[in-house]
């Protein structure tokens, strides 16, 4: 399949001339809108301080809105956090899980999608990883795996290192017909592809908006089914967890009605910002067609690939499973010097000891694949 017109215009973003840009799984770009926005707002800070951060600070409703509109739930459900890890660590945190307990994930997560149910082993609760990427979470796989102890199942939405996509909907149903939580890492496919959290029927969601999403690093949301609210204990309080957070001197309120009681302190604002921004460019420009377009340059890729002899460590077997994500390597070359080679030739990719990962965006075009190729050869 060929890719047509790409769904984001170039002009949209600031990329630097003659640069080939397909390193979105590491770091994203900041469209003009983005990076214009966020200008004006350090300009207000630097001229007026809190008269010039205070209207964006009072913009946070919105953004919550905007962010849980982006993923079919509400704005209620949003906590604005700082990275993927730690909506991952206020779920496991604020569950009473103990000896007995079990948590199901895989052995190829980041570790933002790792360390916080694996530090649950000091409590005595049994962490289960399937021996990805051998065996993927598939749903027979979790259906053989999943049992009466196992309280919450755990993955990530397109794996970081190949790109393998899960089928979240299928999953969800087998987590909850055991009667386990499911809950989703999706910072790998979201803003790349469409995600509806009330048709997938997951739990909870977390991703940072660094990557696919185009905004700033250090911030992040936590999406949370509003009937868990209360069942997520507030292990991680801050100054903003409570009803009203400008009656400081009353410890005895309840907490926020909420999901923004996990957002403990100041929120990440210009962040914040930047996440919701990039949403409104990447939702003009359709993420159903930012998806397509991005398995149309991967399997062109692919297929350019396959011709000059490369191995791909990537499942491409169905649609279902493509993602944005593409790793390859040669026996005959080593990657680390192909890498930096590409570079050279202002190709950017990530390049590691186990090959070269590419991935490709919506603004991304079949000629820049075209290009890499050419520049493999």
């Amino acid at each position: 399949m060929i890719a047509g017109a790409a769904p984001i215009a170039r002009d949209a973003l600031a990329l630097a001339p003659g640069l080939i840009y397909v390193n979105h799984a590491a770091v994203g770009v900041l469209p003009r809108a983005t990076r214009d926005a966020l200008h004006a707002m350090i300009d207000d800070h630097a001229r007026r301080g809190v008269l010039g951060v205070g209207p964006r600070e009072a913009s946070l409703p919105g953004y919550r809105r905007r962010i849980g509109a982006f993923v079919g739930g509400h704005g209620d459900e949003v906590a604005l956090l700082r990275n993927t890890g730690d909506g991952a660590t206020i779920i496991a945190q604020g569950l009473a899980l103990g000896p007995g307990d079990e948590i199901i994930s895989g052995a190829n997560e980041f570790g933002a999608n790792a360390y916080p149910w694996l530090v649950l082993r000091e409590r005595g609760v049994h962490v289960r990883l399937l021996d990805a990427p051998r065996e993927r979470m598939t749903p027979d796989a979790l259906r053989a795996a999943i049992g009466p102890n196992t309280k919450l199942v755990s993955v990530s939405w397109v794996s970081f290192d190949d790109g393998y996509r899960h089928d979240l909907a299928a999953l969800a149903e087998v987590a909850h017909a055991a009667g386990a939580l499911f809950v989703v890492d999706a910072i790998q496919g979201l803003g790349a592809f469409p995600l509806d959290v009330a048709s997938t029927g997951i739990d909870a969601l977390y991703a940072g908006g660094a990557k696919w999403l185009l905004a700033l690093q250090g911030v992040s949301f936590l999406w949370l089914r509003a009937e868990l609210l209360d069942r997520i204990a507030l292990a991680l309080p801050g100054w903003r967890s409570v009803a009203d957070i400008w009656n400081f001197l009353d410890y005895d309120q309840p907490p926020a009605p909420n999901a923004s009681r996990f957002e403990g302190g100041t929120p990440n604002i210009i962040g914040a910002l930047s996440l919701t921004t990039s949403m409104d460019v990447l939702e003009g420009a359709g993420v159903k067609r930012i998806g397509a377009h991005v398995v149309a340059l991967t399997d062109h890729l692919c297929e350019g690939l396959a011709a000059r002899g490369y191995v791909l460590d990537t499942d491409r077997t169905s649609d279902a499973v493509k993602s944005g994500i593409v790793r390859f390597r040669r026996d005959d070359v080593d990657p680390l010097a192909l890498g930096k080679r590409l570079g050279e030739a202002q190709i950017c990719v990530t390049y590691r000891v186990n090959g070269i990962r590419v991935s490709p965006h919506g603004y991304n075009t079949h000629d820049e694949i075209d290009a890499i190729l050419d520049a493999l050869s």
